[in-house]
């Protein structure tokens, strides 16, 4: 094999293996040349794995990236060589987004404080809900308001898009849900009653599993999570269980319905009767915010970078299947949970009641965990002012960013999995560089507390939201 990567005298050779993120070897040992770099590795873990066109990957030694030569590297990190070497590969976006430097836009129109954004799937629209009451959507070419949407009497908490991006859902802080069209702005139907008390998270069943989008799951501080038809406008199930108010769902790729709360425990359900699957245990305190590996191609549904159009229902389900098996096509999906408790477990909850990892290093509590979209990393903001790395595969602690002189409420990937954004009670957004571990932008303009943060699929826009009540749109 060393003859793939030019020959070295064996004497300064370095005795590796090369293996997945799970930790799994990939063929033999190898007799890698000091002077090997990540160009020389790929062409061999291309040939290694029969690709039939050249992939990129990143190559990791204990979480660092390998960025120049192998030699050179180990010296650097003092990593020692008496044992073999460790090579972990990891597939990497074709496409590289850049990081958003600029202030685009900053638009006025709502009243109150913005508590939540969300772009579209397909990256063509932008709507926000605000504790007006209002649900907006926004034009992004001209980047101005496109309709004002009435109909909630109290604050709107959470808005979430069905995968095919055809419905947005909300939910306010008096129970109710509303449906609305997108293109004309029009709610769609009466709204949806049911919850007792504020509805604290919205959850769409995947385009893989059903196309076109037609069921989604609603959680309240009552402690009960609703399963809604968007057709017959009812509740289908009603799943009960939990003894406090739901924090958290998650309605993952293989059709299960995960739920957190303040009970302390995670919750798996089924979604055909409702059933419970699984309870997951570990937590000392409320459960917060959860993430699964697979939720960003769950949220995209058959979306991508490359702007494809889809016409039909079945082109949707086929995309988006395809989207999905690729992403969790070496590995189970995982899902992960912060709590006040300030840590983390990581789970792979098919298999195992039992958490995989315990993830702790944070002071304060765990406000939000999002998962990278290749699934390779998680990040974690808190009350303690920073955003933590983790290994999405291990859940051994990576990296801590510092920057933030405030609590850090929300956080967003770009779609290359190489930048991280995070927002804050300081009033600055942050855009993180998963590669070298720093700050690679500051971005200063809010009046007041940013409270939620979106980076478009395609990756082109930021959009941010928060107290000074206007949304702002960053560029590259």
């Amino acid at each position: 094999m060393a003859s793939l990567i030019g020959s070295s005298s064996p004497v300064n050779n370095i005795i590796s293996v090369l293996a997945d993120p799970e930790g799994r070897p990939l063929g033999s040992q190898l007799d890698l040349p000091q002077n090997a770099g990540p160009r020389e590795l790929q062409t061999l873990i291309n040939t290694l794995l029969h690709n039939e066109e050249s992939l990129p990957y990143a190559f990791y030694i204990k979480d660092e990236e390998l960025i120049g030569h192998l030699g050179a590297h180990l010296l650097e990190k003092k990593v020692s060589v008496e044992q073999v070497l460790q090579i972990v590969y990891q597939p990497q976006a074709v496409f590289k987004i850049r990081p958003v430097s600029r202030c685009s836009a900053t638009i006025a129109g709502h009243s109150e404080a913005v508590l939540a954004v969300a772009f579209s799937p397909d990256s063509s629209c932008l709507a926000s809900g605000s504790g007006d009451t209002t649900v907006r959507f926004w034009d992004l070419n001209t980047q101005t308001p496109l309709f004002t949407c009435t109909g909630h009497k109290s604050w709107v908490l959470c808005i979430s898009w069905s995968p095919d991006g055809r419905q947005l859902v909300s939910g306010s802080k008096d129970g109710v849900i509303q449906i609305w069209d997108p293109v004309g702005g029009k709610a769609i139907g009466n709204p949806l009653i049911g919850h007792k008390k504020w509805i604290t998270a919205l959850a769409w069943e995947p385009a893989h599993l059903q196309a076109p989008c037609r069921r989604f799951a609603s959680s309240s501080k009552d402690g009960d999570i609703r399963i809604w038809d968007v057709v017959t406008r009812k509740c289908v199930i009603c799943l009960s269980g939990h003894t406090l108010a739901v924090t958290s769902i998650k309605w993952g790729g293989e059709g299960l319905i995960y739920s957190s709360s303040q009970d302390c425990t995670i919750k798996v359900w089924e979604t055909t009767q409702g059933k419970l699957v699984r309870e997951l245990k570990g937590h000392g305190h409320w459960v917060n915010t959860l993430a699964l590996s697979t939720e960003y191609v769950l949220r995209t549904g058959p979306y991508d970078h490359t702007g494809t159009k889809y016409t039909s229902d079945e082109e949707i389900k086929k995309a988006a299947l395809k989207r999905y098996n690729d992403s969790k096509r070496d590995f189970p999906e995982r899902l992960v949970s912060g709590s006040d408790d300030f840590t983390m477990f990581l789970w792979e909850p098919a298999s195992s009641k039992h958490p995989k990892a315990r993830m702790t290093g944070h002071q304060q509590l765990v406000n939000h965990v999002y998962f990278s979209p290749d699934g390779r990393w998680v990040a974690s903001a808190s009350f303690d002012k920073s955003v933590k790395l983790w290994n999405g595969h291990t859940g051994e602690f990576v990296a801590t960013f510092r920057g933030h002189v405030g609590p850090v409420y929300q956080i967003s990937w770009s779609a290359d999995s190489r930048l991280l954004l995070s927002g804050s009670k300081d009033s600055t957004l942050k855009v993180w560089d998963i590669r070298n571990r720093k700050l690679r932008e500051d971005l200063p303009g809010h009046a007041d507390e940013v409270f939620a943060v979106d980076w478009s699929p395609d990756g082109e826009k930021v959009a941010s939201g928060g107290r000074d009540r206007v949304l702002k749109l960053w560029m590259s």
